[in-house]
């Protein structure tokens, strides 16, 4: 089976010679494979799938890379579950809802997850990859004969099941919806729950508030909030860790998984792993390629479905979906080895006040080859702190020192209105050196941007946005590193790739960074040292110096009252589960953050 896949944004007839067409050679042989509508004068190709001989050459000959050829088993093909059109994203087979419990899905953007929940939340429904002649829900359900999608599509399609469904992006709401939090939801509130839900998710505060002045965190907890109101069978979450704090992520977790020990149907999109772990029962994987197709693992248990993800390698399927294993490092430098590598930054204790919040920052020292994590809740001054250090304002108490230190900083919001392409913008920052071969294999390569140096600023994603803004900041000539959540938007793999390339940039060139996360799993594969942040949210932050990992970890999960342990296979965290045996174990040794690798 053979599937072509045309991406719209980059094709760009006008500015090409049809060389897919021209090169292709069934077409050359008089095959009709390639396909150009002879009325439109800048029309795009269509490929004709099963006249395509799968060479490649069309794909490699294309100056816009616009184009995917990718050959699967021909025993995929009566798994279809969706297509989109022609040469188009193909989605094959689908997570089943179970009763009483949460399934986590897990996978690369753009493999399928969020297509699988609206198809689950009858808002699209599957076409079994006959798009010209759609089949009607009969035909359907006789498709998924014998599968637990049987009963639950027979259901859903005449009504007899409800279903709750929270979109990835929740900024719709504010632009969708007129009034207070109050009253949206209250309008919700259907299972008679929404003075549980609003301190469960802490927004007793924001009842009063406009939903369109909220910010992006709060956004976020109003739409869980408003979902879990609803009385229905089964409940959708897609991403409900976005714009979240650690802290925040927890507690939205615990919410969730409280609809399955109702007996609810529960599926959530997670890309933080750590809440993945935490918030499900099973896991579902989906693999493929980005953009081209997708396909949906059978469900694992949490632990061993999360090590299959990181090892990218299915048993059950004998399939290898990625090249390399992901392993996290157990024993990260302690602070005696600090003290014997050379001080790239010290600074001196400072603050920083606004109208409504104080920020005191404790002295400290930056060593060369030193990533720093940058732990602490929303509104705690993090951003401030890192503003501080790119000299962007100035602290009110304290100075920075007058050295020639060369500064780089990735803000936490990001602009995408330059109509320049991508490599212009990397060229305008890093000069010659983004095109040599040494910043293609240690940037450019893994953070997947190949594919975007010719498109502009202005049509990328969130995501894509994201890893051009990361690949700019180590494009500048410099000593020191700012990022500012630099995971947001990103999927699980994005992240690791992020914090492997941040990580060996700074390691092999004696550089230092400060990384502003909230993605646990991701600063243990980046971070070294941590300075944690505590205080009042929103009135005042104490920023701490910046101690090992462990100490730094601790320091911070017990404040928020959360263990973690380590896997012993693939050496991530995992979160315990509240009360669990570990977990009361570890809060009574003091060991939030636990490292030994022993078996459990």
């Amino acid at each position: 089976m053979r599937i072509a896949v045309l991406d719209p944004r980059a094709c760009n007839p006008a500015k090409c010679t049809r060389e897919c067409q021209r090169f292709c050679p069934p077409q050359r042989m008089g095959d009709e494979v390639v396909i150009f509508d002879k009325k439109k004068k800048d029309s795009q190709p269509r490929i004709v799938e099963l006249l395509c001989t799968g060479c490649g050459i069309c794909t490699r000959k294309c100056p816009f890379r616009a184009l995917r050829i990718i050959n699967l088993a021909d025993e995929l093909d009566t798994d279809t579950s969706h297509r989109y059109g022609p040469n188009s994203f193909k989605l094959f087979r689908l997570p089943i809802p179970t009763p009483g419990s949460v399934t986590g899905l897990v996978g690369a953007n753009g493999t399928g997850k969020s297509t699988a929940l609206k198809i689950l939340a009858t808002q699209l429904r599957p076409n079994l990859g006959n798009f010209e002649e759609p089949p009607d829900w009969p035909d359907i359900i006789r498709h998924y004969r014998g599968s637990g999608l049987q009963p639950y599509f027979e259901q859903a399609s005449h009504g007899g099941l409800t279903v709750a469904y929270k979109p990835q992006n929740v900024t719709s709401i504010s632009e969708a919806y007129q009034g207070s939090v109050q009253q949206l939801l209250e309008a919700t509130n259907e299972r008679g729950k929404l003075r549980e839900l609003l301190t469960q998710l802490e927004l007793k505060s924001v009842l009063q508030r406009d939903v369109s002045v909220l910010s992006g965190g709060e956004l976020q907890r109003v739409a869980i909030a408003a979902v879990m109101a609803r009385d229905a069978d089964v409940y959708l979450i897609d991403e409900p860790t976005s714009y979240l704090d650690v802290y925040q992520r927890v507690r939205a977790a615990r919410a969730i998984r409280s609809l399955a020990q109702e007996g609810k149907m529960v599926i959530s999109v997670v890309h933080d792993l750590a809440v993945a772990d935490y918030i499900s029962d099973y896991v579902c994987i989906f693999y493929g390629e980005p953009g081209v197709y997708g396909i949906v693992s059978n469900p694992h248990g949490v632990r061993e479905g999360i090590n299959i993800y990181l090892n990218g390698y299915l048993p059950d399927s004998n399939v290898r979906f990625r090249n390399e294993e992901i392993r996290f490092e157990t024993r990260p430098p302690a602070a005696e080895y600090w003290a014997t590598v050379e001080v790239l930054l010290e600074y001196e204790a400072m603050t920083k006040s606004f109208e409504d919040f104080s920020l005191q920052i404790m002295p400290g020292q930056v060593h060369q080859g030193e990533v720093i994590g940058v732990l602490g809740p929303n509104g705690i001054g993090k951003t401030t702190f890192v503003r501080l250090l790119a000299k962007d304002m100035k602290p009110d108490e304290g100075v920075l020192p007058e050295t020639d230190l060369k500064v780089s900083y990735k803000p936490q919001y990001l602009s995408g209105e330059s109509d320049a392409t991508v490599i212009k913008t990397l060229e305008e920052v890093g000069g010659a050196r983004v095109i040599t071969s040494i910043f293609k294999s240690d940037v450019l390569r893994p953070l997947a941007l190949d594919q975007l140096k010719d498109r502009q600023i202005n049509e990328l994603s969130g995501g894509e946005l994201q890893r051009v803004a990361i690949a700019t900041c180590l494009a500048r000539p410099a000593d020191l590193f700012l990022f500012d959540e630099p995971s947001a938007f990103l999927d699980i793999e994005q992240r690791l790739a992020a914090a492997k390339v941040i990580r060996s940039i700074v390691h092999d060139q004696g550089k230092a960074a400060f990384v502003v996360e909230h993605d646990m799993v991701t600063i243990s594969a980046f971070a070294d040292t941590i300075s944690v942040f505590t205080g009042k949210p929103g009135l005042e932050g104490f920023c701490q110096a910046p101690i090992d990992l462990r100490m730094g970890m601790n320091t911070f999960l017990k404040e928020m009252g959360v263990t973690f342990r380590r896997d012993h296979a693939t050496g991530r965290p995992r979160v315990n589960k509240e009360d669990s045996r570990l977990d009361r174990e570890q809060k009574q040794r003091g060991e939030y953050y636990y490292i030994s690798t022993e078996a459990e």
